[in-house]
């Protein structure tokens, strides 16, 4: 019994006649109840329900962001450079540059209080005249009295300008009557109209006296050294991204035997450093264990040779017979066991890679096959020039049509070489395959009894060999129904 059955069976009816201690015993089996089934995840505990609608956005995030090194290295860089330049602007925007223009505005509508003062004070208009004159030459103002009318109708205030409303509140505040302004006319004037007992009163303010005209400088020091960081933050990163992307494609190249770039040494950081030393080394090793490999099944495959040569002699001295005949088959039975063992156990992990032309290939195995009294069609879409180890990829193709060949009547071969991958599809009409058994086929020894094998009364290597020279070339094969009513073998390899 589990402990979470035994902490439910602890759970009584309610009976309201219990004593105080059942029921504290009781609540208290419940709650423990409770926590050990949250633990275990039979009941979902409050910081699921809350994670619950958050649960789509990591996936949202990882569909939209970019899948390369280079390209999330510089969105690290410039997500927080973007975010600071963001608050300091709005720290900037909200306090200095408000606080200025603030400050500013008051000061000018203080100049303009009190000519309005002067003015209303002065019935006579020679002092009116020397008050209009002296505002002009000691506050920097241009001030005129227009004759009594109506006020302007209000412009269109501007989307984004924090002087047309500090403006109007500092007017209401200081002077308290009727006004009129427009910062949006004249870049660099200001036009106040203020509506007296005997006149109205116009006002040209320089801009530059009641706004802080200085922003553009911060903006620009600010926007000019984020284009500095960032063209340091590019370069920096390029270079230490791209020791990381020659370790990449030496991998790659080596995976599917081709020669490590000659220019390719350790470089970068030192944590890149170590990775593409470790990565020479394990170079080192195994290919030294292929050649290792290579040499002992080299010296076995000559030995054994030696011994078939030599039962072969033997039989030719005991002269003709009929058990002789059968000992030969035997011993052509065990030769042709032996090159298929040390062509699986050998492979063709030696051999350099070159450009071959796959037109003359299928033109030969066409000509194959009229020779076998079947059909062989075939179709090459893109560059029939590939760069393989040829005796290899020869070997694999081979197999397969032959394979192809042995079962049906019709074989049809579509090779498609594009920038990425070279394909080629081998339908035929055969029996095929069942699906179960598809994968069990590309195991090495394993022979189908009524279905079909690449070599009738062989040792079942075919197919396993095919695969190895694929997974070889960096690629793979996979088999499934044919359009024609048997098998289609799809070889996979990269361009």
């Amino acid at each position: 019994m589990t402990l979470i059955d035994r902490l439910l069976r602890t759970r009584k009816p309610r009976n309201r006649a219990l004593p105080l201690r059942d029921l504290r015993e009781r609540r208290f089996s419940q709650r423990v109840g409770r926590v050990v089934e949250t633990m275990l995840g039979r009941v979902p505990s409050r910081v699921d329900v809350w994670r619950g609608p958050l649960r789509p956005v990591p996936r949202i995030a990882r569909r939209f962001l970019p899948k390369g090194l280079y390209a999330r290295s510089l969105i690290i860089i410039l997500a927080p450079m973007i975010l600071l330049q963001c608050v300091v602007t709005v720290v900037f925007m909200e306090r200095h540059w408000a606080l200025v223009t603030e400050r500013l505005s008051q000061a000018v509508v203080k100049d303009i209080a009190a000519v309005v003062d002067l003015i209303e004070t002065e019935e006579d208009a020679g002092d009116r005249t020397r008050i209009l004159d002296v505002a002009q030459r000691r506050l920097d103002l241009n001030i005129s009295l227009l004759p009594p009318g109506d006020l302007p109708p209000p412009a269109p205030k501007p989307f984004f300008n924090i002087l047309d409303g500090i403006l109007s509140e500092e007017v209401t505040k200081q002077i308290g009557r009727p006004f009129w302004i427009d910062t949006v006319g004249n870049s660099k004037i200001v036009e106040i109209r203020i509506r007296l007992d005997d006149g109205v009163l116009r006002v040209f303010a320089p801009r530059n006296s009641a706004y802080a005209s200085n922003t553009h400088i911060f903006l620009i020091w600010m926007v000019g050294t984020s284009l500095v960081l960032l063209v340091i933050a590019v370069l920096f990163l390029r270079n230490q991204i791209r020791p990381i992307q020659a370790l990449a494609a030496a991998a790659d190249e080596f995976g599917r035997g081709k020669p490590m770039p000659s220019d390719f040494r350790p470089r970068g950081a030192s944590e890149v450093r170590q990775a593409s030393v470790a990565f020479i080394q394990m170079r080192d090793r195994i290919e030294r264990q292929i050649e290792q490999r290579t040499r002992m099944l080299s010296g076995v495959s000559h030995d054994l040779r030696t011994v078939l040569t030599r039962f072969r002699l033997q039989l030719a001295l005991l002269g003709e017979g009929e058990d002789q005949d059968e000992l030969n088959a035997d011993i052509d039975e065990m030769q042709r066991m032996l090159e298929g063992y040390l062509a699986f156990a050998k492979g063709e992990a030696g051999e350099d890679v070159a450009e071959i032309d796959l037109e003359p290939l299928m033109e030969r195995y066409q000509a194959e096959a009229e020779l076998k009294g079947k059909a062989l069609a075939f179709d090459i879409s893109g560059d029939t020039r590939v760069t393989v180890r040829p005796n290899a990829f020869t070997r694999m193709i081979s197999n397969i049509v032959a394979n192809a060949l042995r079962h049906a009547a019709h074989v049809k071969v579509t090779v498609t070489h594009d920038a990425r991958w070279l394909s080629l599809a081998i339908e035929d009409d055969g029996p095929g395959i069942a699906s179960d058994q598809r994968e069990e086929v590309f195991k090495p020894f394993v022979r189908l009894d009524g279905a079909r094998n690449l070599d009738a009364g062989g040792t079942g290597l075919g197919l396993a060999i095919a695969r190895d020279i694929a997974r070889a070339h960096g690629g793979d094969i996979l088999l499934s129904d044919s359009t024609l009513g048997g098998l289609r073998a799809l070889i996979r390899i990269p361009a």
